[in-house]
């Protein structure tokens, strides 16, 4: 396990980081960062689900756009646990998950340099080495303990 006595500050910002890094991309896709353009990767759900299939080209488009939901749901919750320390171990382990299986697609579908381009491995790593803190401080994990 990772140093209980010096991982306040590291744990923190890495909590902070991936849950802002999961909750601008689903701010993009839901427009909220503007329209479709140069200043966004999306601008909104189509073109966010035109590039889920374009990762997914051997999935029916319907299984497509339900991944497409999923996953958006879940990077809209494991956003919001990771920056207020709910269930931040096994959040951090399934951010890892998620973001290893979105790597694997984009290598399927464009090849290994497609994740390498962005940080998708520095996600999956980041979330692997947040759930090897037992005790995130400053989190509502250390309050519940706390408590208990």
């Amino acid at each position: 396990m990772i140093n209980q006595k010096t991982d306040g500050i590291p744990q923190l910002i890495t909590r902070i980081a991936l849950g802002i890094g999961f909750l601008v991309p689903v701010s993009d896709r839901l427009g909220l960062l503007g329209p479709p353009g140069p200043a966004t990767a999306w601008g909104d759900w189509k073109h966010f689900t035109t590039y889920a299939h374009s990762i997914m080209p051997f999935l029916p488009e319907g299984l497509s756009d339900f991944n497409a939901l999923v996953a958006t749901i879940f990077e809209v919750v494991f956003g919001i646990c990771l920056l207020l320390g709910f269930k931040t171990r096994l959040v951090a382990f399934g951010s890892a998950v998620l973001t290893l299986l979105f790597a694997i697609f984009m290598i399927i579908s464009n090849g290994i340099m497609a994740p390498i381009k962005y940080p998708v491995f520095v996600f999956v790593g980041a979330g692997l080495l947040l759930a090897c803190v037992e005790h995130p401080k400053w989190s509502i994990d250390s309050v519940l303990k706390k408590n208990s």
